[in-house]
């Protein structure tokens, strides 16, 4: 494996969930201890599943693995980080100042800024504490910092003082306001991350559209903040299957095509392929496989037709469509289909003829492309972050800025460069889109979780103003107020048939049930079970989807299950496949 040649102390893997990262990070431990390195394998996904890969259980201590001598693996827990952290920031002043601020204190420091700061807080000790690396050669990180948490601890200026002047307007400030103190400290963790000589990127993807845009996107993101070492795994590449399938024949020539045109970004660095496997990663032996240059035996054809429950997305937009109006919001992790999702349903009830309002808040989604095409009933619009940042540094330079000396407006300056802001700018012009909702429908293809979780925080910050400065008793309505109410809104979650997205899912489920939004319905995306190839491989590969779909299936009274297309699913026509079909099983 190239990126493991010559490897740093530090290794980092990246990539959106269901790629693999925790596999090939897995797998690249297992190599290194081989070939006698000791290595600590440290997992920040709160979807972590290395102790689920290596069949044991995995805490937040380090955890020598008995059946590979020389591998220590870690978990951090980012939810006890961010808990941590706040107890850090509020414990000193518990007491000594009133209860309401406490309060606030608390609210400030609720939100994904904190856990995203909270987790890397605790790594922060691998990158820069000897005493506590000095036994490993090789720290392997599964989920490297984002250039989101990057770019907040690099922010210039005095935090804390900006927070005692009332100057800043910022959502991370609160998370912030904890940093002051440990400022050396995370300045040697990004010097560490930005040294070549200590510090590998591994930027894992798949041969897909999306995927490899969003890893091109993480590329620029890392090389601008100063994380210039870095290398890609293109992992699940389909290996010529022969005339026998045309599903499988279809794969291989899309995934080929992508291949042979690479966003520019990554052409010139290194690029290594890992064929598809016909089982999943879990366990030691399938493990040492995942790397091997020798193809895989061929397994046995298997057969999944008759278990698969018949789920067709037509049914979701069935009842949907019965309604008459309202926002309906398809949220999950970036690469899962979610602009594939909410482009078919806006299409459906178009064709249907309901108006239709199509947006998104995601900033690498291109719903036009998607759509190829224009539809009587549907509008496309989308929330541009770039533009809606820049209204909103002006609108604040303009108000705040004005009473502020020079010093003071260099200050807010640095402050509205934060990437915090940029969730605020789009919070304000996603509550303009809200209120539509009650006209017509309105379909919104939300952010990756993260930045979507950073919005609904937005929106939870502004309805609990809302409710303080009108009193009891008044009678006003607030973006959150809509989202909670199911009469009015349509949460979709929409995943995989595989463990890590079913679990990243099921996370936000939890969190949108926190803030009061109860998800309507789960769609199973891609799933290649629903497909029914012939091609063995694939067959295996089908057979790994059941389990996880009839965990989903068990657990989601409404659900739905939309096969793997053999082309893009690109255009109206195609997008408008998506929903035909006969009705999902009975409701339970």
């Amino acid at each position: 494996m190239k990126f493991l040649k010559n490897a740093p102390r530090f290794l980092f893997f990246t990539g959106k969930g269901g790629v693999g990262k925790t596999s090939i990070a897995c797998a690249a431990a297992l190599a290194m201890t081989r070939a006698g390195e000791r290595v600590l394998l440290v997992s920040t996904d709160p979807a972590s599943n290395v102790g689920q890969v290596f069949g044991v259980s995995i805490g937040n201590t380090p955890t020598p693995l008995a059946d590979v001598p020389g591998l220590t693996a870690l978990e951090i827990d980012p939810e006890q980080a961010a808990e941590a952290y706040r107890e850090r920031v509020i414990g000193p002043v518990r007491g000594l100042i009133p209860e309401d601020e406490i309060a606030s204190m608390t609210e400030q420091l609720s939100g994904s800024c904190t856990t995203e700061i909270a987790s890397f807080n605790e790594f922060t000790a691998l990158l820069t504490d000897e005493t506590i690396i000095s036994g490993f050669d090789h720290v392997l990180f599964d989920t490297a910092p984002t250039g989101h948490t990057i770019r907040l601890l690099q922010l210039p200026g005095s935090w804390t003082e900006f927070l005692n002047a009332g100057k800043g307007d910022a959502s991370c400030l609160g998370p912030l306001s904890g940093l002051e103190k440990q400022r050396g400290v995370y300045a040697g963790a990004v010097e560490a991350l930005a040294d070549p000589e200590r510090t590998r990127m591994v930027l894992v993807t798949r041969a897909q559209h999306s995927a490899l845009t969003e890893i091109a996107r993480t590329h620029t993101d890392l090389a601008e903040i100063g994380l210039g070492n870095q290398y890609v795994v293109i992992n699940g590449v389909l290996p010529y299957p022969g005339d026998a399938d045309p599903l499988a024949k279809a794969i291989y020539a899309r995934e080929q095509a992508e291949l042979a045109q690479l966003p520019a970004q990554l052409r010139n660095l290194p690029i290594e392929e890992i064929e598809l496997k016909p089982v999943n990663m879990v366990g030691i032996k399938a493990l040492q496989t995942l790397f091997s240059s020798q193809p895989a035996p061929t397994p046995p054809a298997t057969t999944t037709q008759e278990a698969v429950p018949r789920a067709p997305l037509a049914a979701l937009v069935d009842e949907l469509a019965k309604d008459g109006h309202g926002l309906i919001m398809c949220m999950g992790k970036g690469g899962v289909g979610k602009t594939t999702i909410a482009s078919a349903i806006a299409v459906a009830l178009a064709q249907r003829g309901h108006p239709v309002h199509l947006t998104t808040t995601d900033p690498a989604a291109h719903l036009t492309e998607t759509l190829d095409g224009s539809l009587v009933n549907l509008r496309v619009s989308r929330i541009d972050p770039v533009e809606a940042t820049r209204r909103y540094q002006e609108r604040v330079l303009a108000t705040k800025g004005a009473a502020l000396d020079e010093q003071g407006r260099a200050g807010l300056v640095e402050d509205l460069k934060s990437p915090c802001n940029e969730e605020v700018a789009v919070f304000q012009a996603f509550s303009r889109v809200i209120h539509e909702a009650s006209r017509h429908f309105v379909v919104v293809d939300t952010a990756p979780t993260g930045h979507t979780l950073l919005l609904l925080d937005a929106t939870g910050s502004y309805h609990r103003e809302i409710s303080r400065q009108l009193g009891e008793g008044t009678h006003f309505t607030t973006p959150l107020m809509r989202l909670r109410n199911p009469e009015e809104t349509k949460v979709l979650l929409v995943t995989l048939a595989e463990t890590t997205p079913r679990l990243e899912a099921e996370e936000l489920q939890e969190d949108l049930e926190r803030a009061g939004i109860r998800p309507w319905a789960w769609v199973i995306n891609n799933s290649l079970a629903a497909a029914r190839p012939r091609s063995p491989l694939l067959q295996q590969r089908a057979g790994a989807e059941i389990n996880e779909i009839n965990m989903i299936s068990e657990a989601h009274r409404r659900y739905a299950i939309v096969p793997m297309q053999p082309g893009d699913p690109v255009g109206i026509d195609t997008l408008a496949g998506l929903t035909r079909g006969q009705s999902a099983p009975s409701l339970r």
